[in-house]
């Protein structure tokens, strides 16, 4: 198979743990930065033209889209797929799980458990809203914010009005969550690759830390999910359209609450915590679509050879 790993970080570890997987299964595996792409548009011909050559003859890709360039990325995964290229993770998929209201929408229509969550335009409705989320101390964030970036603690009413007020007035889109204590500043990400849970680890926020992300200092231990856990992490991924996907979600007294379904989940957190190859996983995954593709492509070209053969 030939498959390219869309990414702008050639030597990440999670690219090179793609590369180096598809490569140890007997692919050829290329790394291509998605912005240096031009998308040739014409009936019938659609295009992309990489480092002045068109990029042709890929089995598969595997997107590795940061949400910073989420339009201009799902724009080439996009256009793979006009290309009849298989793509471990939809386009579509990825802009649903990449706006944050629009996916908790969705997951609260699926019935799964989430922090109860208040969003508005008015900041003069802010007393109201940290009402309606079970009041202070509440958590509000940015819709656009990654890697624990543009999260905040707001502890009282007051502070969490200066907050978004602030946001506000800075034209910056926000939702405002219910404070779950009893998580500890602690969160679990569960690993899904082809409706499978694949690996589960604890993530732990650094002492008087509040976020467990691991990119803000958080730790990151294996974890056993209990079959409620398991069931939420499948459902959030089906219910966004996901191939692959990083679930995360907080342990309650009410269950677990999903807070976020990552499209690109890093690869080392989950990996070093777990010691299991989750790479090698998304690459068979990845090449299975493919195979998949490439069945169904002679199975017609077979009809179209021989019209009058009865059906199998």
């Amino acid at each position: 198979m030939k498959l390219a790993i869309l990414s702008r970080e050639p030597k990440s570890y999670s690219t090179q743990r793609l590369v180096a997987a598809a490569v140890a299964r007997g692919h050829d595996a290329v790394v291509i930065d998605h912005l240096q792409c031009n998308l040739v548009l014409e009936k019938g011909h659609p295009g992309i033209i990489y480092q002045g050559e068109p990029l042709a003859h890929f089995d598969a890709i595997v997107p590795r889209i940061g949400a910073s360039v989420t339009f201009y990325g799902t724009a080439v995964v996009r256009q793979f797929e006009m290309m009849k290229v298989r793509t471990a993770v939809d386009s579509q998929a990825i802009v649903r799980s990449r706006d944050k209201l629009r996916s908790m929408q969705i997951l609260s229509r699926a019935g799964l458990g989430m922090p109860k969550t208040a969003f508005t335009n008015f900041s003069q409705d802010v007393p109201a809203m940290i009402e309606q989320v079970g009041g202070a101390p509440v958590i509000i964030k940015l819709l656009e914010g990654t890697q624990g970036l543009g999260v905040v603690l707001a502890e009282s009413v007051k502070a969490a009005q200066s907050v978004i007020e602030a946001f506000h007035n800075l034209k910056a889109r926000i939702i405002v969550q219910e404070f779950i204590a009893e998580s500890k500043g602690a969160d679990l990400r569960a690993f899904v690759v082809d409706g499978e849970v694949v690996g589960a680890m604890k993530r732990q926020g650094k002492e008087g830390e509040f976020r467990s992300n691991l990119h803000r200092g958080g730790t990151g231990t294996l974890v056993k999910l209990s079959r409620a856990e398991k069931a939420a992490a499948l459902l959030a991924t089906k219910a966004l359209g996901l191939g692959i996907a990083g679930v995360d979600m907080l342990q309650s007294k009410r269950g677990p609450l999903v807070l976020e379904v990552n499209s690109s989940p890093g690869l080392e957190g989950i990996e070093k915590a777990t010691q299991l190859d989750i790479a090698g996983r998304i690459i068979d995954y990845t090449a299975a679509l493919a195979a998949k593709k490439r069945s169904k492509s002679k199975t017609k070209k077979a009809a179209d050879a021989h019209p009058d053969a009865p059906a199998a």
